[in-house]
């Protein structure tokens, strides 16, 4: 799985630095203004291809790699996550070690942060982000403001993934084998607290649903560990539900806009039909879905998924093995195509602006 797993030094600015503070003109003119659809392309792992795609539903535009068309220069190794802070977009480029600083208006560069293979950013203040990072047990504290690291969270175990917000607390997944639990984080001292138990081991994705619940996406299919979702009480700490996953691979869950129905994708490698394509279900639901919702063809599997937060249109993503340039299928909630169009390598996440 593309997860970003080996060091790298990337220069990334390289170009940009030489181009004698002239900033080259996109290749396609962009109209900034309106609805947009910007897409995390991760690229080949040690390829530096990633690339940041930008759509334009209205017109139906695409932009492949807009910040290479803007700035004059490739993103780096394997780009993770993206996020809107005020107005400006923060790019984790996993692999080469940074979060990259757009401005939202133009998408010129504006500046980066170092932090050792960052995954995903959650804001808690005006002045202060949380950063979840790959192969350490550590969670970063930058300010979006002035662009820097402020200090760093000792995590119980290493990998911390996926984080969302409940009230005063910001509650952090750790994608460790070891790790059976999940644990909240206050904002307001930074201090780690009393663990909560989820069924199954590596906890990697977390969100909160509309009744203030937690779900948590565990396991590690890799490595032999069974895939389970926990329905988690975040105030008491009791397990109300649990869904184990047998053989399948489950990944990257996602709320609707209700945030009632839980869509998640479940993969198959070997090109077999059976748990591959995107499934759906209820979060009062006695069972997992057995059926696709939209199923993957024969030797193809999904890799991103989201939901628009207004029209409640289903954007997918399709890699097309991360060999070439990836796709996006638009979806209606009732499973009927909307479009299609074309990305960067490795199509992975979402974000609608």
């Amino acid at each position: 799985m593309h997860k970003g797993l080996l060091t790298s030094l990337i220069i990334g600015l390289a170009a940009l630095a030489a181009s004698c503070g002239k900033d080259p003109a996109p290749a396609t003119p962009v109209n900034t203004s309106g609805e947009r659809v910007l897409v995390v392309c991760e690229g080949m792992l040690g390829n530096g291809n990633s690339a940041l795609t930008l759509h334009r539903p209205d017109s139906n535009q695409t932009i492949e790699d807009i910040y290479q068309d803007v700035n004059g220069s490739p993103l780096g190794d394997v780009f993770q996550s993206i996020l809107l802070i005020g107005n400006q977009y923060f790019l984790c480029i996993n692999n080469s070690d940074k979060i990259l600083v757009v401005g939202r208006d133009d998408f010129k560069a504006d500046g980066s942060i170092y932090v050792p293979k960052p995954r995903y950013i959650l804001p808690v203040s005006e002045t202060k982000a949380y950063v979840s990072t790959l192969f350490s047990d550590k969670v970063y504290i930058i300010n979006p403001k002035t662009l820097s690291v402020t200090g760093t969270i000792t995590m119980p175990f290493r990998n911390a993934e996926g984080m969302t917000r409940v009230g005063d607390k910001v509650f952090v997944a750790t994608w460790d084998t070891a790790a059976t639990a999940v644990y909240p984080i206050d904002i307001a001292t930074d201090a780690v607290g009393t663990a909560m138990a989820v069924s199954g081991r590596a906890p990697q994705e977390i969100l909160e649903d509309r009744e203030g619940k937690l779900w948590v996406l565990s396991g590690n299919e890799a490595k032999g560990i069974e895939s389970k979702l926990t329905r988690l009480d975040p105030t008491s700490g009791n397990i109300l539900k649990t869904f184990s996953f047998g053989t399948a691979d489950p990944l990257k869950p996602v709320f609707n806009k209700t945030k009632d129905t839980l869509y998640f994708i479940e993969v198959s490698y070997s090109g077999g039909a059976a748990n591959n394509g995107i499934y759906r279900m209820g979060i009062h639901d006695a069972a997992l879905p057995t059926q696709a919702f939209v199923a993957a063809s024969g030797f193809q599997y999904f890799w991103g998924i989201d939901i628009h937060p207004v029209s409640g249109h289903i954007y997918i993503a399709d890699p097309v093995g991360f060999t070439q340039r990836g796709k996006v299928q638009v979806y209606r909630q009732d499973g009927s195509a909307v479009n299609t169009f074309a990305t960067g390598v490795g199509p992975g996440h979402f974000l609608f602006d």
